[in-house]
């Protein structure tokens, strides 16, 4: 399994990308790169459904959950193998893979060393089918669940969230100012990209430190 890897102290967080685009994407190595500037060692791996998509040049949706919760449980245990200094780590990833790692917190599925999960960009429905939610398994968790989200994001905006607070489960929501699902801001909000993905990658580090002093 190919890993790729930024930061080498703090905890370790394991990062998977989205359906649409690899672990090597323009938007994810910029996620990695503000997460390690924040303090944590980010190892990304990919789901089989992209990496043959590298190998074929076809796109192909992706896997079933089985798959990418097992395909998880392996980079889990392969980059726990390679960290011999962390006895715990979280977990995360922008959109499918934040999701898929927010379903592995629940008691049937959470592999013995995780914490809990950072999410950036988390896909609450589809675009445009705000009836479709994909929270059902948030009640259920037993580690928490931290969450940045663009308040344009089309996969969960904020004026549709809102009526819905708080979640069920430990659930912990914060908002990025007019960002989208890869928490860019638009021009016209006179924000700097750059200090707003730094800004989320701090407040996640903040988050786990608070949650790691209470454990």
């Amino acid at each position: 399994m190919d890993i790729l890897c930024n930061g080498e102290q703090g905890p370790v967080l394991v990062l998977a990308h989205g359906s649409g685009a690899p672990a090597d994407s323009v938007p994810m190595d910029r996620l990695a790169a503000a997460l390690a500037s924040a303090g944590f060692r980010v190892r990304r791996f990919e789901f089989p459904f992209m990496a043959q998509r590298r190998t074929t040049g076809k796109r192909r949706p992706p896997d079933r959950p089985p798959v990418l919760l097992q395909y998880w449980r392996e980079a889990i245990e392969e980059i726990g193998c390679r960290e011999p200094d962390a006895d715990h780590l979280w977990i995360g990833g922008r959109s499918l893979g934040g999701r898929t790692a927010s379903m592995l917190l629940t008691p049937e599925q959470r592999p013995d060393p995780v914490s809990g999960a950072l999410v950036f960009g988390y896909p609450f429905h589809p675009p445009r089918r705000p009836e479709q939610w994909r929270t059902d398994h948030f009640a259920e968790l037993e580690r928490p669940l931290w969450i940045a989200q663009g308040e344009r994001d089309p996969f969960g905006k904020r004026s549709e969230l809102e009526s819905r607070l708080p979640f069920p489960g430990p659930v912990h929501l914060e908002w990025v100012d007019d960002g989208d699902h890869e928490l860019m801001p638009t021009r016209r909000s006179g924000l700097d990209p750059d200090r707003v993905l730094a800004a989320a990658a701090e407040s996640a580090r903040a988050f786990v430190t608070a949650t790691e002093t209470d454990r």
